[in-house]
């Protein structure tokens, strides 16, 4: 598995280790609930998608469970998604899902696959390429993305396959920094946002970029601008125009503050008591305090701040 993912799998796995049995039992049980008949896991509409399999994937796996009779189920489910993917998220979805399973169970889906896959992989990626330097989400695409330049930089390493031209990668990510603190996701978009600020540094991170003796700033500023997401509700708010904190970008946030050994910048215990607010009696987790739904894309990332809460 990526290098990257890898070691933040590990991460998230040990602080869930840390909460109390009732609770990792009560999220066990939502996760395993939300399987559909055909192994996958859906979305709050329709039925089971690679994407939400994937985030499923990710809260059974910190907490143990990815093996046995679910993970039998997943494969069942993934094997027929290996048909060509459009977007780099589709991508993404499927690598790490069958990275996951494989760690998780010794199941591979990819054993009776063209021995030249990662090649031919490694190869349409770089068609996603652009002159900016960065990747964008999908052949049609026509400028580069820092969440998609962080996704393609993750499959090269879940594919173990080098990663082309860094500095073009690093140079775009400069390019798509904001002189006040932040990262911006495409060219356009007006202002810095929690996300694309922690695709930008994670993906700094994977490039091995971050050198705050040479560049102080850098560090100063993305501490600056993530503590100022922090709302009075205690979470993270994905940008200077949202008003509302949810579990994304409070997950994204407090992952990167900690990355960069700053976590004690913002108030935990606000941001404890935010967390805790969006966790359903029945397990699972909420995305923010407008949301009356659950999924289990947020349910993951509400483990995974309880996760890291629970490590510092």
């Amino acid at each position: 598995m990526s290098v990257y993912l890898q070691n933040l799998t590990v991460r998230l796995a040990q602080g869930v280790g840390k909460l109390s049995p009732e609770t990792r039992e009560l999220h066990k049980n939502y996760f395993l609930a939300a399987q559909q008949p055909d192994g996958g896991f859906a979305g709050r509409e329709g039925g089971s998608d690679l994407y939400y399999t994937t985030f499923a994937m990710r809260g059974l796996s910190i907490l143990g469970e990815l093996y046995g009779d679910v993970a039998d189920r997943i494969e069942a489910y993934l094997k027929p998604q290996l048909s060509s993917r459009q977007t780099i998220v589709d991508f993404f979805s499927l690598f790490y899902a069958a990275n996951l399973l494989k760690v998780s169970s010794g199941k591979d889906i990819f054993s009776d696959a063209d021995p030249s896959w990662r090649t031919q992989v490694a190869t349409f990626l770089e068609t996603l390429r652009r002159d900016d330097g960065g990747y964008a989400k999908a052949p049609e695409g026509n400028a580069g993305s820092t969440y998609h330049t962080f996704l393609v930089l993750l499959v090269l390493q879940l594919i173990e396959c080098p990663i082309p031209n860094p500095e073009k990668a690093i140079e775009f990510l400069d390019s798509r920094r904001d002189a006040e603190g932040g990262w911006h996701e495409i060219r356009v978009s007006k202002r810095p946002g929690t996300n694309p600020t922690a695709a930008a540094v994670a993906s700094l991170l994977i490039l091995d970029a971050i050198d705050e003796s040479k560049d102080p700033e850098l560090v100063a500023t993305t501490l600056d601008f993530l503590v100022e997401m922090q709302t009075d509700e205690g979470g993270l708010r994905a940008n200077t125009r949202i008003p509302i904190a949810d579990l994304l970008s409070s997950f994204t946030g407090a992952l990167t503050l900690i990355d960069l050994d700053a976590f004690e910048e913002i108030d935990i215990a606000s941001y404890r008591r935010f967390v805790e607010s969006m966790q359903r009696p029945e397990g699972g987790f909420q995305a923010a305090a407008w949301d009356t739904a659950h999924d289990v894309e947020y349910s993951f990332y509400g483990l995974g701040c309880m996760a890291l809460l629970e490590n510092h």
